[in-house]
């Protein structure tokens, strides 16, 4: 497909976007700034990579005529290069694809990362704690950062619940596939007669809102002060600075307890308490996607079993697509590449051919 009538539109909305941000008044409007800026980036980005895009296939075939010169040294070098643009070349095709299609705004923002341990017990918990590293790796490999927002530590070793907040660029686009069941097969350290359980863990990621996005009126919350719980460590303290809120309107109760103060903790509950209610907005609005697409960004039922890992057979196998990688110590290790790429993929084709650009 010619995409070039689309990118001359999208030049002409980047001049547009371009005088916007020189305008000082924009700025007074804190929620329209934000998204405009937003948008400047997206379209500088595509922009970028359609010109690189295209300066790849002028090189491409250059480098075919070069291959042919009598010259065998030149020649050489020429083909020696085809493969690398090849590659370059079906890489920015797919990005140019992707950022064509109608944007997903909250790809484009920071993600609460709330993991809970499910059924299996002490082993949930332990695997709650495992999967928790699992994105702290991913996130360090992808140059995102990421804090503890909340944290309930089990007596054995693991976490009854985490929430972390992952910062950077584009968190949520990539994270957003986590949402759901996650189900791990092995034999936990406590058992005695070698036999494989089952255990489950719960993972629910969210686009962080920011105070324009949800609006929190006083009269709407009840707010306590409370002890830290759990069996200590460094996430936990003894004073009664833990802050636990509830959004009366929804009935979403939220806790912190990680921070030093009180005002600490306070915050941090009231971000993910933001985030948990935009969460809902985005899940409504989500009702417009096909079903085979809301089945791969998560349809918002946790019970929603999405990837099972086998220790005995080192296997991850995504539900959803089918995906099989036998790279378990690589995933633990942050390596989640494959995996997301798969998605990715996966939901780009139904994106494409739901807007007719295949």
């Amino acid at each position: 497909m010619n995409y070039d009538s689309l990118i001359t539109k999208r030049r002409e909305r980047f001049a547009e976007v371009e005088s916007l941000i020189t305008d000082p008044n924009l700025f007074s409007d804190q929620k329209k700034a934000t998204e405009t800026m937003r948008e400047h980036g997206r379209l500088k980005s595509l922009l970028e990579m359609w010109d690189t895009l295209n300066t790849a296939k002028t090189d491409l075939a250059d480098n075919h005529e070069l291959a042919k010169d009598d010259d065998k040294e030149i020649a050489e070098m020429a083909a020696m290069e085809i493969p690398d643009l090849e590659a370059t070349i079906e890489r920015l095709s797919t990005e140019v694809q992707y950022a064509l299609l109608p944007r997903d705004e909250a790809e484009d923002r920071d993600a609460l990362v709330e993991i809970r341990s499910g059924a299996g017990g002490d082993e949930a918990a332990i695997f709650a704690g495992e999967i928790m590293r699992m994105y702290q790796r991913y996130a360090e490999l992808r140059k995102w950062k990421h804090e503890h927002l909340d944290s309930t530590p089990s007596e054995a070793g693991g976490f009854s619940k985490i929430v972390l907040k992952v910062t950077g660029e584009e968190v949520f686009r990539f994270l957003k596939y986590e949402s759901g069941v996650h189900r791990v097969q092995r034999v936990p350290a406590t058992e005695t007669q070698g036999r494989i359980h089952t255990s489950t863990v719960t993972v629910a990621v969210m686009p962080e809102a920011e105070e324009v996005d949800v609006q929190l009126r006083p009269e709407d919350l009840t707010i306590q002060a409370t002890r830290a719980g759990g069996p200590g460590g460094q996430h936990v303290n003894t004073t009664d600075s833990a802050v636990q809120i509830t959004h009366n309107p929804t009935g979403i109760q939220v806790k912190s307890q990680d921070g030093r103060s009180q005002t600490q903790n306070k915050e941090k509950a009231f971000e993910i308490l933001r985030a948990k209610i935009f969460e809902i907005k985005q899940r409504e609005q989500s009702e417009q996607y096909s079903a085979q697409r809301r089945s791969l960004i998560g349809s918002g039922d946790r019970s929603e079993k999405i990837r099972t890992y086998n220790f005995p057979q080192s296997r991850i196998t995504d539900h959803r697509i089918g995906f099989t990688t036998h790279n378990m110590d690589g995933a633990f290790d942050g390596d989640l590449f494959e995996i997301t790429d798969a998605l990715q993929q996966a939901e780009m084709l139904q994106r494409l051919e739901e807007a007719g650009m295949e």
